[in-house]
């Protein structure tokens, strides 16, 4: 049987300065004929990229086994509740990150290659150059279907200008999203403004008059929509009032813990005068972490969005993590020279990285979407165009690819390729999941084999 009525798939709650996307209901989901048969159109997939910096601890990165029946090493532990959910990708290489007689400046190279699979232009001014990044390649084809062709996050905001890695200008570093071959995709690291983003209109003006509002009487910014929210409660199935409620309720608590870190925490580092204005972030690195994290989630949950990065931190920083017992900086310690306490401080810096990884994907599970999770219809690779960040090597990195894609991803395995398979490859499969026509990306010398058996 058809539906009597159907609420249109890019239906938004609105109210002064707010245009708050929804998620899928089951009173928009259109409805194909097959035969005499009705059936749901499958929900889209998205892509996410999550960039750590520095390599990994590889002893205690790769399973001892392939295929199914592989355990958990050590830094991957925390991924136990989800473990049936992810591939771990062993063999993979971003040959364009190499020197390839370049010289030394293997971070820049590192989250250039990273989604691009492009050779960094060795350049410290203004004529950098690299490739378009696969994020931006699937933007341009599916972007249209959404408020935002796409969403780029990070904790770190770093220079844009400058020499930051031997010779490379800092835009290479702090940068894993291109837009083109000379443009960085600029990522905002304030979880506020990107909530404002999300869930603001298209008028500038009343935007700000909203946040003031907000500010100056302590609302919610649902308080704003509150009026369509009853409207379409009324409207909908019990289901989809549920649906709608849970979503809510994330939102508001999201935009709380936003406002707990503006209130306890501003930010007091000084930038220079051509730098954007400081903003309140969390004080604790965990919380900023996860509350970028969950915009990405309710970005994919509302499909404002389809694709999106994340970098934990940018290449080559050196922030310490004495919250796990690290009080030496990062980047300072990959150089560990066989040191084993070296050894064991990254490791601790891999698995707490890795443990924020699963509160996302945790996260995206726990969403229903069509006859499955909103991880279900995800593809979130993770990882790094560093391997051992001592040695600095480009092959065998550290890489993940979580979500089933739509159900053309066989997880829960552990692949090992073989030695120099271009991780160029994984990322062309993924613009065919997408929907994004392609012949190759990058490096390629073909699509990944094994990801759907």
């Amino acid at each position: 049987m058809s539906k009597s009525w159907q609420i249109p798939r890019r239906t938004f709650l609105k109210g002064l300065g707010a245009a708050v996307a929804l998620p899928m209901l089951d009173a928009m989901a259109p409805v194909k004929a097959l035969g005499s048969i009705a059936a749901k159109a499958k929900p889209p997939v998205r892509m996410g990229f999550i960039f750590v910096p520095n390599g990994a601890h590889m002893q205690d990165w790769t399973p001892l086994t392939q295929g199914s029946s592989f355990d958990l090493p050590y830094t991957l532990r925390p991924l136990a509740p989800v473990k049936s959910e992810l591939l771990v990708l062993t063999g993979l290489t971003h040959d364009k990150g190499r020197t390839n007689g370049d010289g030394a400046g293997h971070h820049a190279r590192s989250a250039t290659v990273f989604l691009t699979g492009a050779q960094a232009m060795k350049s410290e001014g203004a004529s950098i150059r690299a490739g378009v990044s696969v994020d931006q390649v699937a933007a341009r084809s599916i972007g249209k279907n959404t408020r935002f062709a796409s969403l780029e996050l990070g904790t770190e905001r770093g220079r844009q200008a400058g020499k930051c890695d031997s010779g490379y200008s800092c835009s290479y570093s702090n940068n894993i999203s291109w837009r083109d071959e000379s443009t960085p995709m600029a990522k905002e690291t304030n979880p506020r403004e990107v909530f404002e983003r999300l869930f603001g209109n298209d008028s500038k003006k009343e935007v700000d008059q909203s946040r003031a509002k907000r500010e100056r009487y302590k609302k919610s910014i649902l308080d704003f929509v509150l009026d369509d929210a009853k409207r379409l409660s009324s409207k909908v199935g019990g289901n989809d009032r549920q649906k709608l409620d849970e979503y809510l309720t994330a939102v508001r608590e999201i935009e709380g813990r936003i406002e707990t870190a503006e209130q306890t925490n501003p930010l007091k580092t000084i930038l220079p005068s051509d730098y954007e204005k400081p903003s309140n972030v969390p004080d604790s690195f965990e919380e900023h972490i996860r509350l970028m994290g969950d915009m990405m989630v309710l970005a994919f949950q509302a499909d404002v969005t389809r694709v999106s990065t994340f970098m934990i931190a940018n290449e080559g920083s050196n922030k310490s993590y004495p919250f796990v017992g690290v009080n030496e900086g990062h980047h300072s310690i990959s150089h560990h020279q066989g040191d084993p306490k070296k050894h064991a401080q990254i490791r601790e810096i891999n698995k707490f990285h890795v443990t924020q990884l699963a509160y996302i994907l945790q996260k995206l599970k726990s969403i229903p979407e069509g006859e499955g999770s909103l991880l279900d219809n995800c593809m979130i690779v993770y990882g790094s165009a560093l391997s051992d960040g001592n040695a600095h090597n480009s092959e065998n990195l550290p890489i993940m690819l979580a979500g089933r894609g739509g159900g053309t991803i066989l997880t829960g395995r552990h692949i090992r390729y073989d030695y120099e398979t271009p991780m160029s490859n994984l990322l062309l499969s993924m613009l065919h999941r997408v929907g994004a026509p392609a012949d190759s990306f990058g490096d390629s010398t073909g699509v990944l084999r094994g990801l759907d058996s």
